[in-house]
């Protein structure tokens, strides 16, 4: 009797070790694409930094009216491409000059050549060259606008390379999550393997098949909930040290995507582990008892 309450206790450790395992093999590889998620995440935010730090500047004729200065810096901030505007008069770009140069030009030329202007700040979706072209023609038509000037060149090479690197991620990325399929699915049919035996045992005494898969497939789906929970632990974990360590590179203020991308860790540990043990566990219902020793 002992002996039996033995073998009895050692095998519910096994199937705990065996249980424990699995989550914690399963919360690593989502702890891995949070990860990613996390470098997509941050990978977007700063581009749009990089975009909208650039402006393009409207030159101003000498005797443009201020009331039309304003009315055109009021038309402007009304655009829903335009973030923000900022008024530079004739005297402060004679500043901004003489803080670049290190020295006082003003004495030299005996003169301010600068135009007032107003610079332009756009939001991340409007800075591609054919939309600054469209804006700058726009803008063109007040009469007092002289000139439009902007940096089409770096404009050009700073969405070239986000293409790039957004396409570069994209790849990683796929690549990634096949590779996170194939280690949640091997894990779990090695789970499911140790327990063929109690399938065929069920299949003997006249279970149904769907009677036998119920259970596999509600413990597998609270065991990815588990394994989302937990990886989802560790990278609020990462997350704060990461903003510890580095505040002043890295920050991670969009609520929303944090919280989608939690989302997405709790459906894909969820999914993923009812599918591989919906047809792992119909691999063993339909075999032969022979083939359950190999």
């Amino acid at each position: 009797m002992g002996l039996k309450n033995s073998e009895t206790g050692l095998s519910k450790t096994k199937l705990r070790s065996s249980y424990l395992t699995l989550v914690i093999s399963v919360s690593l590889v989502l702890f891995l694409l949070g990860v990613l998620g996390l470098v997509l995440i941050n990978a977007k935010e700063l581009s749009d930094y990089f975009r909208e730090s650039l402006s393009f500047s409207v030159m101003l004729s000498d005797d443009a009216k201020e009331a039309d200065i304003r009315m055109l810096q009021k038309d402007l901030d009304g655009k829903l491409y335009v973030k923000s505007t900022e008024y530079v008069s004739k005297d402060e770009a004679a500043v901004k000059m003489k803080e670049d140069l290190g020295e006082d030009f003003i004495n030299f030329l005996g003169d301010n050549p600068l135009p007032p202007s107003i610079d332009v700040y756009l939001y991340a979706n409007y800075t591609s060259p054919d939309s600054v072209a469209k804006i700058e023609k726009y803008v063109l038509e007040y009469p007092f606008v002289k000139e439009v000037y902007y940096q089409e060149s770096l404009l050009f090479l700073i969405n070239e390379n986000v293409r790039k690197i957004s396409f570069f991620l994209l790849v990683i990325s796929t690549f990634l999550f096949l590779i996170a399929l194939t280690i949640i699915n091997n894990t779990i049919r090695l789970s499911v393997y140790s327990k063929r035996f109690i399938i065929r045992t069920m299949q003997l005494v006249g279970a149904t098949r769907s009677f036998i898969r119920r259970p596999f497939l509600v413990q597998s789906a609270f065991q990815g909930l588990m394994a989302a929970l937990l990886a989802m632990g560790l990278l609020m974990g990462l997350l704060y040290l990461i903003e510890k360590e580095f505040f002043l590179m890295f920050t991670f203020e969009s609520t929303n995507l944090l919280i989608l991308l939690g989302v997405f860790l709790i459906i894909t540990g969820v999914l993923i582990n009812i599918i591989s043990t919906f047809f792992s566990v119909n691999r063993y219902l339909s075999i032969s008892e022979d083939q359950l020793y190999f």
